[in-house]
């Protein structure tokens, strides 16, 4: 099993070295924004080759770059172009069920890049030295910096890990570069017998993270004084935004992306923290493509203060990034990561399989069973829920050799079936799914409550 990481190394450059630095990574971003434009009037094409026939000279006389950088300069537009025309016709398809759905206007205008951020190609635009240095390539020739970064990373180039396209990425509150390197390494294959335990994690807001494994061990993270933290960097960028001075916008600089980070910090440590409390898992989380879209309310003139605020913490949140972090770190502890329905997690009870949202009494924190009574943290419900799911699929990989997220999936017998076939086939499948998942038990003899 092969993983990729990415190592982020500290440049120790001079003041001239800098220089140099600051001059390619400009001369990038120009060069970026005029490649954009390009293509923008080339009716919005996204075709790399097609772009750099038209940009590539202008992009050696005029910014200077050398060859390989004008090759990467049209590659990086034409996938800018590409992420939002699909977009473009992500939303068409949203809007053609619901009129009154949000246009998407990401094309409207050429995209405009900000960032100082440059690709670098391995072996071509930067390489490893002897005494833990790298050369990298600038306007004006090679540069020879040393670096420092993570033990662990830097022990994984020395090794001779497999390495890929990096790039040079500027802090501005720090004034330093970095240089982003991806480390592909190889891990042993996963195995459904080798894992110790089966876990099922459950996200939200209250709780950022709940989870259960099968012999009943509980992790629970709650959200409040994160979200309070969180609340308070809005506020003061709102508070700034509304002021307007220019000591106020200096003061936005200073704070740009520190919510961001705060939260990428969060949800990264989050995701340590339950790898580490359940070690050589197999770790069963829920498939939440789309849930925004689901249950997010709009906010509209005469909302209460209330819906907004819960829509504004939504919204600011990353459940995606969390999961990913999780799947990402997981290989590394020995454990591994499946994604299972979400369907009804929180409303369906494990010890008789009774589902209803009534079970979820003024959608509140305990889950309470109309049928049996049984009574239980609503989050920790979900997460037993997960839990079981994901020992459906490892005992679905252990009979069949086959690892499959969706357990029991029917198809189609008409491979030329249309549309309309391919929804009846879904609404099959996720109805056979969901019929086995009733069948699922928690065991009372692993349930103190009991």
């Amino acid at each position: 099993m092969k993983i990729t990481l990415t190592a982020k190394l500290k440049l120790n450059h001079t003041r001239e070295q800098k220089a140099a630095l600051d001059a390619v990574t400009l001369s990038f971003r120009d060069a970026l924004n005029f490649t954009s434009q390009k293509a923008f009037e080339m009716e919005k094409s996204s075709n790399a080759a097609k772009i750099q026939k038209e940009v590539y000279a202008t992009l050696r006389e005029r910014f200077g770059l050398g060859a390989q950088m004008a090759c990467s300069v049209p590659r990086q537009v034409g996938a800018t172009y590409k992420t939002l025309w699909t977009k473009v016709k992500q939303s068409a398809a949203k809007r053609a069920v619901n009129p009154k759905a949000r246009r998407y206007k990401g094309l409207d205008q050429a995209p405009k890049f900000v960032s100082r951020t440059l690709s670098y190609q391995y072996q071509r635009d930067y390489s490893f030295k002897k005494g833990q240095q790298v050369s990298i390539s600038t306007l004006q020739g090679r540069l020879v910096l040393p670096y420092e970064g993570y033990a662990k990373h830097l022990e994984y180039i020395a090794q001779g890990a497999e390495i890929g396209a990096g790039k040079l990425w500027y802090d501005k509150r720090k004034k330093q570069y970095f240089l982003l390197v991806p480390l592909s390494i190889e891990l042993p294959d996963p195995d459904p017998m080798t894992h110790k335990q089966v876990v099922g994690v459950d996200v939200g807001m209250r709780y950022f993270a709940v989870a259960s494994s099968t012999s009943n061990q509980a992790f629970f993270k709650s959200g409040k004084a994160t979200l309070r933290k969180a609340e308070r960097y809005a506020k003061a960028r709102k508070s700034l935004q509304q002021k307007g001075t220019r000591s106020a916008v200096r003061r936005l600089v200073a704070l740009s992306g520190r919510e961001r980070r705060f939260i990428a910090d969060t949800n990264s440590s989050l995701a340590s923290e339950i790898l580490k409390t359940y070690p050589h898992a197999f770790i069963g989380v829920e498939e939440l493509t789309g849930v925004r879209d689901r249950t997010e309310k709009r906010s509209r003139p005469n909302s209460s203060e209330k819906q907004r605020k819960a829509n504004r913490r939504r919204a600011r949140w990353s459940y995606t990034e969390l999961l990913g972090f999780l799947a990402y770190k997981a290989p590394l502890h020995g454990s591994f990561v499946v994604k299972v329905d979400a369907h009804y997690t929180s409303q369906t009870c494990t010890r008789c399989g009774h589902c209803s949202k009534g079970n979820r009494p003024n959608s509140g924190l305990m889950f309470v069973c109309e049928s049996c009574g049984y009574h239980l943290h609503s989050d920790l419900m979900g997460a037993r829920n997960v839990g079981l799911r994901a020992l459906l699929v490892r005992q679905d990989w252990a009979s069949t050799g086959c690892l499959s997220c969706t357990p029991g999936r029917p198809q189609s017998a008409d491979p030329q079936a249309g549309s309309a076939g391919r929804d009846v086939s879904d609404a099959e499948a996720k109805a056979a799914r969901l019929s086995r998942y009733a069948e699922l038990r928690w065991s009372p003899d692993t349930s103190p409550r009991l």
